[in-house]
């Protein structure tokens, strides 16, 4: 059996206070995420939950920009509010509150209105790490999207009101290394063996070994003994189902049996035809990391080129000439029934052939670098690219300011899904209609008088589906819904949107996860939720 971990060190406080996301993103994500400075602009009761969600896991520092006071309505939807509250502040007396949940984040509260910001400090967006905006009007939506699009500053719009949800994310380009993926391939290269695996898996002679080492011979040989065996036969490598379960009948050909001709149950080989139809899988270049390396973003280099487009680069030519056509190996080695011995030695042969590939591609990277002239990529970095080659991704955003002026491809995009039955986008629709309600009558629809206000904001309605040409809702259930809120905030709703922000602004900061791209809907009567991507 494989050797256990070695026993840890006493954990600090600090690792024992942040134990289990840790182990979700690691201590290089945690140190990005220590390092994130988060804008929140208006306090409000979804704005403050989503600051819970990232100043309990440990962000560096937060902001708070609002220059409203605190009424009695927000008392009432805000647990970081208390009676004592209202008069002051709101975003002073929510700082004040939240940053008791965890003292080392940094926090700090701006009594003006964005709008005066962009105007005479423009520059004050800059040095955050995204940007989240609730309870925002049409006019500053407009305003500060295109702002924060503009400096390459990542902008998250959310919005709560009565059982409805959203946020929408705005975000140039972010690539992810670390996407976490459900299901890692494995990466043996069995098909294509490396000189040093090469020569350990030939030294053992899996009929030779002696009984009492049978049972800790690791998979990975056997299975290679048993495809080298059907090889004799086949001049190919196993791919369909049929060529495959000949391997695992070879597999069990290997198996010893007692005095009575009855098999001995040995877990490493069962576990060898277990990994029959994961481990056999042909190494290749996949389709979408070939997109990658040879997009114009990886190709044509500038001094202002992101780390991950160098990489890319570097990435590129190791594939060209010592990679062969393949991908850094991963260096990583599943758990196995195996002997110490032979476990620790069949890692090690992994780990430094993933090693020396890896620093193929950081001189490689320094070579960039040297001549751009612009700032160095660490080795560790290039060490975590390398490991992650294979499952790379790219996010490229799309502008909320443009979103918002309905271009033709926004249009034929909200068209189409609102021809789908029970459809989500309905409830963008009306979220759009009562921010233009609120724009021409300075308040929430409903807010004042519910009745009097329907009539109001089915125009608002209709104006926008007459802009996408689509036609009138056969029914005005939803928009009558819409005014019953009177733009109020529920918490529980709030709570739960609030959690899913956290969660995207979290990977954001990381680099770590794949985030939700670009908008996404919540429905707290049905408990119904809907991606869009505009």
């Amino acid at each position: 059996m494989a050797s256990p971990s070695p026993k840890s060190p006493e954990q600090s406080e600090k690792t024992k206070q942040y134990d289990r996301q840790l182990r979700l993103w690691g201590d290089h994500g945690q140190a990005a995420l220590e390092k994130a400075h988060i804008c929140l602009i208006n306090a409000t009761a979804l704005g403050t939950e989503i600051l819970k969600s990232i100043v309990l896991p440990g962000i560096g520092a937060i902001t708070i920009v609002d220059h409203n006071i605190v009424s009695d309505e927000d008392i009432g939807s805000n647990f970081f509010l208390e009676c004592t509250s209202k008069g002051q502040n709101r975003g002073t007396e929510s700082l004040r509150l939240i940053l008791e949940l965890n003292p080392a984040v940094q926090g700090h509260a701006v009594q003006e209105h964005p709008e005066q910001i962009l105007q005479e400090n423009p520059d004050f967006f800059k040095s955050f790490t995204v940007v989240i905006g609730t309870a925002l009007e049409e006019k500053t939506i407009r305003l500060l999207a295109q702002h924060l699009w503009d400096i390459n500053v990542p902008f998250v719009l959310c919005k709560s009101v009565g059982f409805l949800g959203s946020f929408r994310i705005q975000i140039k380009e972010h690539a992810i290394i670390e996407t976490h993926p459900e299901n890692e391939q494995t990466d043996l290269r069995l098909d294509v063996p490396f000189p040093a695996l090469s020569e350990y898996l030939d030294s053992v002679d899996i009929e030779a070994v002696d009984l009492k080492d049978h049972g800790h011979i690791p998979w990975i040989v056997i299975l290679n003994h048993a495809v080298q065996k059907w090889q004799l036969t086949n001049d190919r490598w196993p791919m369909s189902r049929k060529e495959k379960n000949e391997i695992k009948s070879i597999i069990d050909e290997f198996i010893r049996k007692d005095e009575n001709g009855i098999p001995i149950n040995e877990e490493n080989f069962e576990e060898a035809k277990r990994a029959v139809n994961t481990s056999l899988v042909p190494t290749f270049l996949p389709v979408k990391i070939q997109d990658l390396i040879y997009s114009s973003s990886a190709i044509n280099l500038k001094k202002d080129s992101s780390p991950f487009w160098i990489m890319c680069s570097a990435l590129k030519e190791f594939i060209e000439a010592e990679g062969k056509g393949k991908l850094p190996l991963k260096g990583v080695l599943p758990d196995m029934t195996a002997s110490t011995e032979s476990y620790v030695k069949l890692q090690n042969i992994y780990r430094n052939q993933a090693a020396m590939e890896a620093e193929i591609v950081y001189r490689k990277v320094q070579e960039i670098v040297s001549q751009l002239h612009c700032e160095n990529i660490s080795e560790a970095d290039v060490k975590l690219f390398c490991r992650h080659a294979h499952d790379l991704h790219i996010i490229k955003g799309s502008n909320i300011a443009a979103e918002y002026q309905l271009d033709n491809n926004v249009i034929s995009y909200i068209a189409k899904h609102l021809e789908e039955p029970d459809v989500m986008m309905v409830h963008y629709i009306l979220l759009r209609a009562a921010e233009m309600f609120r724009s021409e009558h300075c308040r929430s629809p409903g807010e004042w008088e519910s009745e009097g206000d329907i009539a109001k904001l089915k125009t608002c309605v209709s104006k926008l589906l007459s802009d996408i040409a689509c036609s009138p809702f056969s029914k005005d259930d939803h928009i009558h819904e819409m005014c019953r809120y009177g733009g109020a905030e529920i918490h529980s709703v709030s709570a739960f949107v609030g959690a899913c922000v956290a969660h995207e602004v979290i990977k954001i900061a990381t680099k770590q996860y794949k985030p939700v791209n670009n908008t996404f809907i919540f429905d707290g009567a049905s408990t119904n939720s809907a991606a869009f991507t505009f």
